[in-house]
């Protein structure tokens, strides 16, 4: 399917401890965007989205913003091919 991508971002700022993981999951599973998303030893987040453009494209949008307790303070992204996930987990 030559419609989906994959979007890698590293997300920076107030982002462990105030739900972004959950709120990441949860927002990717409505969108119907594949993945996953985990926190890093260096207080960054870091997630995979793979699924149709405009859906990938809103999720690496929705991570400047975040969970409502979250403060981003910038987003790093890169584009490639889509490696298959299924569904959207919560890595440790």
């Amino acid at each position: 399917m030559s419609d989906r991508t994959q979007a890698h971002v590293y997300v920076s700022g107030r982002v462990q401890g105030v739900f972004y993981r959950a709120t990441t999951r949860e927002t990717a599973s409505e969108r119907g965007v594949d993945g996953w998303v985990r926190n890093l030893d260096d207080g960054r987040v870091e997630a995979v989205f793979e699924g149709p453009e405009e859906a990938v494209e809103a999720m690496v949008e929705w991570c400047h913003e975040g969970s409502p307790q979250a403060r981003v303070d910038d987003v790093e992204v890169s584009y490639g091919d889509p490696e298959g996930h299924d569904g959207f987990e919560v890595r440790w």
